[in-house]
């Protein structure tokens, strides 16, 4: 069996999702004054690769200790969509199934390929890869429902689509340039009562998701193997930061 990272180094450079502060690591202790190398973290845990819990948007949802080891490991697929849906585009449930068969209760990591975008990435470029990423609509949260999956993992900013969060209001160019590519006014396509639908539709049903997935994801796509997410056991935690792994069957 080979075990395939999907996770981003993390680190004070590592970007948070917009509006959200950037991590601070100080030093409390070195070998030379204390003996030892001693850290401080302070830092969202929207940064970096990590895992939402429902208690995110849902009141008295679980937190991120009270989701079993069984919901974060288990069977899925890795599916790569990079060549079918680009910048802004709407990702719709065929773009997967067209792929890989997707059965009920597996974990769906989806591969749009924006992870190249990530500031460590090949072509890093903070403004595609947060506020111009493919993302799911309201076809895709009720397919996903559907099939009772039990995460989904994201190579970008987020699970919903940039037009569908507090991007469309932060960056109103980029809003204009999705209206011109779709040929629809963005309130039309995303209303406004279903913003952040990836996460007010899936977590009432705790079909919760990961975001920022990468690492060596690349050497995995279009697979099904066994594919497991490991956050902290966090008390009260709405998200974690976290470690995805692939294992694969060689």
């Amino acid at each position: 069996m080979k075990l395939v990272d999907l996770t981003q180094p993390w680190g004070m450079n590592t970007p948070p999702f917009l509006t959200e502060p950037s991590p601070i690591i100080s030093v409390i202790s070195r070998i030379s004054t204390g003996g030892a190398f001693s850290q401080k973290i302070e830092t969202s845990m929207h940064c970096g690769t990590h895992i939402d819990a429902p208690i995110h948007f849902v009141s008295g949802g679980k937190d991120m200790a009270s989701i079993s080891l069984e919901r974060l490991f288990g069977e899925g697929v890795i599916v790569d969509i990079s060549d079918v849906c680009g910048e802004l585009d709407i990702i719709q449930p065929h773009h997967i199934t067209d792929k890989m068969e997707v059965k009920e209760g597996d974990i769906l990591v989806i591969h749009t390929g924006f992870h190249h975008y990530y500031f460590n990435g090949p072509t890093p470029d903070e403004t595609t890869y947060f506020c111009k990423h493919p993302g799911p609509g309201k076809e895709f949260a009720n397919w996903a429902i559907k099939k009772k999956l039990k995460w989904i993992g994201f190579d970008c900013g987020s699970a919903d689509h940039p037009m569908n969060n507090i991007i469309r209001n932060l960056r109103p160019k980029i809003t204009k340039q999705f209206e011109n590519k779709i040929g629809r006014r963005v309130n039309e396509v995303f209303p406004k009562e279903e913003m952040i639908l990836m996460h007010k539709m899936l977590f009432p049903h705790e079909i919760i998701h990961a975001e920022n997935v990468g690492g060596d994801i690349d050497n995995v796509l279009n697979i099904r193997t066994k594919i497991g997410a490991f956050p902290w056991k966090f008390e009260g935690g709405d998200a974690s930061i976290c470690r995805i792994v692939a294992f694969v069957e060689e």
